[in-house]
């Protein structure tokens, strides 16, 4: 039985778990593989579940509920669903300014 959401990584996400992961490697390839594997392996479990995540608290603050997010610490994986497809959209380090990085990025 195939699972009832597909995930779908959209290029900036795909691009934001690039630069973690070399920023990461420069110390510590290990810890860099460890962690690509712990965030796709989080992504991934939206295939099942995906309204489990929040929606993500920086956009609810303006007004905005399209978006959710699951955490993988310290980064958060932001994510919408369509049908029966979930989209990540953006791997945050929680540490930034999420909010302007967010509006940025997913308010247009």
């Amino acid at each position: 039985m195939s699972p009832p959401f597909k995930v779908h990584w959209v290029g900036i996400a795909e691009e934001d778990l690039k630069n973690i992961i070399l920023y990461i490697a420069e110390d510590s390839p290990a810890n860099a593989r460890n962690i690509f594997e712990r965030i796709k392996e989080t992504a991934s479990s939206l295939t099942h579940f995906p309204e489990r995540g929040r929606i993500v608290p920086e956009l609810q603050d303006q007004g905005i509920f399209l978006y959710r997010e699951l955490i993988s610490a310290p980064w958060k994986i932001v994510y919408r669903i369509s049908g029966k497809r979930v989209y990540v959209l953006a791997v945050i380090d929680s540490r930034q300014n999420v909010e302007d990085i967010l509006l940025k990025r997913l308010v247009k």
